[in-house]
């Protein structure tokens, strides 16, 4: 097992999408580990020097440099080929640790984006100073709020045949899955759609909710390790993920209910496979037991997951 490292800067990130036809910046093989940093936002995303909040040296040498694709917010650092992947394998990506990089992130309204695009006409952005010995988040309102980072948008290349597609949607390649599971400890499984995989990270959380509902989580730069590891023995028609309790499907379209519905068919296959059970019996363990949850409600395909104790996968 190698260990790489990827920082982030203007030669290793790509702005505002995925694509088949990018150049893997790092190639690994399978088992490695790799250390990735990333940052978040725009020049205008950044505090005025009179909030006191440094800005990290990458940030003014990725924003003059690496064009925005216009087709979406996120700076992704990648992407990273793995040895023998093929569409039809799967990545089994292993998030051991995520560590916030900066002293500050940001949190705002756009107006007619978030999930109440009517309700604020106005826009409205926050900086919010981050304690990096506390791990906390201290809110310009009035209070705190504990850290529990995880990358909001982790994802592989799209089939080809799809093109240059935006970072924004997330869909089967995963990307911007604004899952607050995902944290360290989590595991994530990717259907590799394109030769290499081509895995890309970015949009740092330094906390969010379920539903993400103003748009935004505590948007800031992190460092995740990772042990990457190419799964020929499985396959998967969309991202799933397991922590060291739950099993997690997820799922994601326009519409809510269609996304909440294909998460909970996903989890109703993976009891009734790993039980030895029918459909049915599943679906009513599911309606016991699983949790069918809003992951977030602002990225064009809503999305939702189902969770599960992993001991009710066993008879």
């Amino acid at each position: 097992m190698a260990k790489h490292t990827l920082k982030a800067g203007a030669d290793t990130v790509h702005w505002g999408y995925f694509d088949a036809a990018e150049k893997p910046i790092l190639t690994i093989a399978s088992g490695d580990e790799i250390t990735v940093d990333t940052i978040s936002g725009g020049p205008e995303h950044l505090p005025p020097a009179a909030k006191g909040l440094a800005h990290l040296p990458e940030h003014a040498g990725i924003h003059a440099k690496v064009a925005r694709s216009g087709i979406g917010p996120h700076i992704m650092t990648g992407p990273i080929a793995v040895e023998g992947a093929k569409p039809g394998h799967v990545l089994q990506i292993d998030i051991l640790e995520i560590q916030p990089r900066q002293e500050w992130g940001y949190a705002l309204i756009h107006p007619l984006g978030g999930a109440l695009p009517g309700d604020f006409p106005e826009p409205r952005m926050h900086h919010i100073a981050i304690d990096l010995n506390r791990k906390v988040g201290k809110l310009p309102f009035g209070g705190e709020v504990p850290l529990r980072p995880f990358f909001g948008n982790i994802g592989v290349a799209p089939p080809p045949s799809w093109g240059r597609i935006t970072s924004m949607v997330p869909r089967r390649h995963g990307g911007n899955l604004d899952n607050k599971e995902l944290i360290a400890g989590t595991t994530l499984y990717l259907p590799v759609l394109a030769e290499g995989g081509l895995l890309s990270v970015g949009d740092g959380h330094g906390v969010q909710g379920d539903g993400e509902v103003c748009l935004t989580a505590i948007e800031t730069a992190l460092q995740g390790r990772f042990k990457v590891t190419l799964r020929t023995d499985m396959t998967l028609a969309m991202p799933r993920a397991e922590t060291p309790t739950h099993m997690i499907t997820m799922a994601f379209d326009p519409d809510l209910d269609i996304a909440a519905k294909n998460a909970l068919r996903d989890m109703i296959g993976v009891i009734a496979q790993a039980r030895g059970i029918d459909r049915e019996d599943a679906f009513i363990l599911c309606s016991l037991v699983a949790d069918l949850r809003i992951t977030q409600m602002v990225n064009g395909h809503n999305g939702s997951h189902v969770m599960l104790e992993k001991g009710y996968l066993k008879a």
